[in-house]
């Protein structure tokens, strides 16, 4: 009696031998090129690349690691990813992991203190991940790295500190005295500032940035008042600073922690018949996109995000090749558009 098979058995998963069967290599050059080894000549990574990519392999992640030691995952913690900083911020962190072969594992934790980031992170070397990075500006997060010593190297992006060692950050107090410059420069005779969150360490710095400037040139002390990053704080304190300056209170110049609060500001000026910049000229932080096509468009502070996950990146690297790591800082920039401009006199 004679058994009829109907269909075909179904094909076995590629493995890296027949990538050496294709490119003309051997099973070991085909590994060191899928775990990025250096000592492989140009022309045959090409050969064995090209061979990946006509087959359609895809290396088995848990294999490679049990072979390599290394998941080529990081691992990020983070919060608050509904603000453009720290969503770009994450954003920045991904693409320079990828560039460099790297996958790149988030978790969004809710508060910043002792359990919760140690909490994120235990999660993290539980996965086995080859470091971790955590980017947060609040204060008490601070602390929390301060108390913890993970099995991995951990990298804290945005915070600085010198007790949570090599740090990666864009120079906040940097930002904020090129804008009192600017301001100061055009003529105004003190600057405003509305901050962000007083628990945040970013806004710390910009509003120590922002004094320091003033108190620098020997211009009268400004007034600070605290938001909270969106546009309904800066609104709030642009109603209030509009019947100020009906009332002929000399303020001028304007400069919000964020651009979502600058929006803010500008939007109650123009409701209370001031305009931007001839009554008053407002300074944002960050530079949106959106910033631009603001009205009239904002004068802001750029932070290079992309330029800050790459350098972040690059410190987890470095960390794990076991190298001395100083702190790094990324500059950041004034970017001057029409919403400022000298006052009337």
């Amino acid at each position: 009696m004679s058994t009829e098979t109907h269909g075909s058995a179904p094909a076995r998963p590629l493995v890296m031998s027949d990538v050496a069967a294709r490119a003309g290599v051997s099973h070991q050059t085909v590994s060191r090129v899928v775990n990025g080894h250096p000592n492989v000549a140009p022309l045959t990574r090409a050969r064995v690349q090209r061979a990946i990519e006509e087959l359609g392999y895809r290396p088995n992640a848990a294999a490679r690691a049990l072979v390599t030691g290394s998941s080529r995952t990081i691992g990020l913690v983070t919060m608050n990813v509904n603000q453009y900083g720290p969503a770009q911020t994450m954003i920045g962190l991904e693409q320079a992991a990828r560039v460099a072969g790297y996958s790149l594992s988030v978790a969004i934790v809710e508060g910043a203190g002792v359990g919760t980031i140690a909490e994120a992170v235990d999660r993290f070397v539980g996965q086995s991940v080859d470091a971790v990075v955590v980017h947060t500006a609040d204060l008490e997060a601070v602390a929390a790295l301060g108390a913890l010593d993970p099995p991995v190297p951990l990298v804290a992006v945005q915070m600085g500190g010198e007790e949570l060692g090599p740090t990666v950050t864009v120079v906040q107090e940097a930002g904020a005295r090129l804008v009192v410059r600017h301001l100061l420069a055009l003529g105004h005779t003190t600057v405003h500032h509305l901050s962000g969150p007083e628990h945040s360490m970013e806004s710390r710095r910009r509003v120590e940035g922002w004094r320091d400037a003033l108190a620098e040139a020997g211009a009268p002390p400004g007034e600070l008042w605290h938001g909270d990053w969106w546009p309904s704080s800066g609104y709030e304190v642009g109603t209030a600073v509009a019947a100020r300056i009906r009332a002929g209170e000399p303020i001028t110049a304007l400069f919000a922690g964020n651009d979502q609060m600058a929006l803010g500001l500008m939007v109650a000026l123009h409701e209370q018949g001031l305009t931007v910049p001839g009554d008053v000229s407002v300074v944002g932080f960050d530079d949106v996109p959106e910033a631009p096509y603001f009205s009239p468009p904002l004068t802001t502070v750029r932070q290079d995000f992309a330029e800050l996950g790459r350098r972040g990146v690059q410190l987890v690297l470095a960390r794990l090749a076991g190298e001395d790591c100083e702190p790094d800082q990324v500059q950041p920039l004034l970017l001057v558009r029409r919403s400022t401009a000298g006052p009337r006199r």
